[in-house]
C-alpha cells in the first residue's frame, strides 16, 4: 500500500512537520492494519464507507486491537478529537490516490465524522501574566534568566513549541525589533519585537554566548543550562515550571501563552484578520475560536449596551 509515497509527498512538497508526519504513519498503518486483519483486504480500491464506519465505531468504543503477540495492544476508546484527526488522515490519503488514480472514490466521503464538543482555549489573564513577568529574578543566574527569556518570547509573540525549538539567534533582528518565524509548512512572518524586551534579550544573548562558546557553536536561541540547543520536551517543561504559579490554569504548557496572546490582543481590541496573521494562521477558521474566549469584549458590549449597566 502506498503510505510511503504518500509521507513524501506530504515531506517534500506539502512541507509538514516531522511531529505530523509522525502522526499520520501512525494513523495510516492502524487503518491498514484493521483493513487487512479484520477486513481481509489489501488492495486501497477494495475500501468501502461501511468498513470505515466499522473502523471509526472500533476506535470510539476500544474494541480494536493493534499489534501482534505479546506486542499486541488495544487502546482505550478515543475521544471524537482525536478519531476526526485519524478520518482526517485518511481522507488526506485517498485525496491522493484519487490524484494519483489508483482509486476513483473516496470511501471517507460518505462518513460522518464523530461530533466534537467545542472547548475555549485555556488562557492566563493579562493581570496574572503581568505579575508573572514582573517576578524578580537573579541576571546572573542564566536558568533563572533563560526561563524567564522562554516565558516572554512566547507570550510576547505567540510562537508556537516547536517555533521556539526552531528560532535561530538571527532570527531575532534587534536593529529592525522582529522576530523571523518559520512556522508550519516552513512559512516564514514576522513579529514585532517589544522595546520593554531588547534590554532582556541583549542581557540573555550575552550570557547564551559565553555557554556556547565553552561546548561548541550552534545557532539555536534557546538552549539548555550546559549549552546544548533546547528541545521540545525541555521548552514544555520550563513553560510548565514557570505557569505553575498561576494556580488557578487547568493546563500548563506553551499552547497556553500562545492562547493567551491572541485572548490579549483580542481583548485590546486587535482585529482578528491582524491576529491571524501573527499566530500564523493559514485559515482564519482557525484563528475565529478567540472570539467566543474575550469575556473582556463581552463585557464591554454588555456595559454599553443594557440599559441597566
Amino acid at each position: 500500500m502506498e503510505i510511503d509515497s504518500f509521507l513524501e509527498y506530504l515531506q517534500d512538497v506539502k512541507r509538514y512537520s516531522p511531529h505530523t508526519l509522525a502522526a499520520y504513519a501512525k494513523d495510516l498503518n492502524q487503518f491498514v492494519e484493521f483493513c487487512e486483519k479484520i477486513e481481509l483486504i489489501g488492495e486501497w480500491k477494495e475500501v468501502t464507507p461501511k468498513m470505515v464506519r466499522r473502523f471509526e465505531a472500533g476506535l470510539m468504543t476500544g474494541g480494536l486491537e493493534f499489534g501482534e503477540g505479546e506486542h499486541a495492544r488495544r487502546p482505550k476508546a478515543m475521544t471524537a478529537r482525536s478519531v476526526c484527526r485519524k478520518l482526517s488522515s485518511i481522507r488526506s490519503l485517498f485525496g491522493y490516490l484519487m490524484r494519483e488514480g489508483i482509486v476513483e472514490d473516496d470511501p471517507v466521503e460518505l462518513v460522518l465524522p464523530p461530533k466534537i464538543g467545542k472547548k475555549l482555549p485555556v488562557f492566563v489573564p493579562t493581570d496574572e501574566m503581568d505579575e508573572l513577568l514582573k517576578k524578580k529574578f537573579n541576571p546572573n543566574d542564566f536558568s533563572m534568566l533563560r526561563d524567564f527569556m522562554i516565558l516572554e518570547v512566547a507570550y510576547c509573540t505567540g510562537m508556537r513549541r516547536a517555533e521556539l525549538v526552531g528560532l535561530k539567534v538571527e532570527d531575532a533582528d534587534m536593529s529592525g525589533k522582529v522576530f523571523r518565524i518559520t512556522g508550519k509548512g516552513n512559512k516564514q512572518r514576522l513579529v514585532p519585537m517589544l522595546e520593554e524586551m531588547q534590554g532582556d534579550m541583549e542581557l540573555y544573548l550575552k550570557k547564551r554566548e559565553a555557554i556556547v562558546n565553552r561546548r561548541g557553536r550552534h545557532s539555536s536561541f534557546f538552549i539548555t543550562d550546559a549549552g546544548a540547543p533546547a528541545n521540545e520536551q525541555y521548552i514544555y517543561r520550563h513553560v510548565k515550571k514557570c505557569l505553575d504559579h498561576v494556580h488557578a490554569l487547568s493546563k500548563r504548557s506553551t499552547h497556553v501563552l500562545r492562547h493567551s496572546f491572541a485572548t490579549a490582543l483580542l481583548n485590546n481590541e486587535a482585529n482578528i484578520e491582524a491576529i491571524r496573521k501573527l499566530l500564523g494562521h493559514s485559515s482564519l477558521a482557525a484563528t475565529q475560536v478567540y472570539t467566543h474566549n474575550s469575556f473582556e469584549n463581552l463585557k464591554r458590549v454588555y456595559n454599553h449596551a443594557h440599559p441597566r449597566a
